[in-house]
């Protein structure tokens, strides 16, 4: 699989995650990766949160931290707190989180 078809980039103290988020989604999942129109991949994620006071945005929190397990504290938003399109940094191993991210994400590389 090639470098661009995967939504994280690894840093040295982690990772970054560029984000698709559906709030009231039904259910709270994390569907795959998906590429959008310029060709960037994105992890699809659901919540049922609604997209108000930054519920949705708790939730992606705490599914991405549940689905890695990892603390919650090790995932941030670092851009896009009031549109779809978010980018999460996650401090830890860049390895293993790689390593994870694949397996939940369905992504072999």
């Amino acid at each position: 699989m090639s470098e661009s078809a995967v939504p994280w980039v690894v840093g040295l103290d982690g990772v970054m995650i560029a984000v698709r988020l559906t709030p009231k989604g039904g259910r709270d999942a994390i569907d795959g990766v998906a590429q959008l129109a310029d060709g960037q991949a994105v992890l699809k994620v659901r919540v049922r949160s609604a997209p108000t006071e930054g519920e949705a945005n708790a939730a992606l929190v705490k599914l991405i931290a549940r689905s890695l397990g990892i603390a919650p504290r090790a995932v941030e938003l670092a851009a896009g707190a009031a549109a779809r399109l978010k980018r999460l940094r996650i401090t830890g191993d860049p390895a293993s989180l790689v390593a994870k991210l694949g397996e939940v994400s369905g992504v072999r590389e």
